[in-house]
């Protein structure tokens, strides 16, 4: 059984950031590329699963998630 994401993001774009949050437990902002087979990208540093809302149903249903 896969372990959960930390945070789930869902969005309409194909190219995202991730900083990790505000403040001090943030990381450096990072630029990703959500996969347009799988439909999501995960964080290399703080694991934030980031899905493109086109595929939020099969990603969740893949990965074990719940709305």
């Amino acid at each position: 059984m896969p372990i959960a994401p930390p945070e789930v993001q869902i969005t309409d774009q194909w190219r995202v950031s991730c900083d990790g949050g505000e403040g001090a437990l943030g990381h450096p902002r990072v630029w990703l590329s959500v996969d347009r087979d799988d439909g999501f990208v995960e964080c290399g540093y703080c694991d934030k699963l980031i899905v493109h809302e086109d595929f939020k149903d099969a990603v969740f249903k893949k990965l074990g998630l719940s709305d």
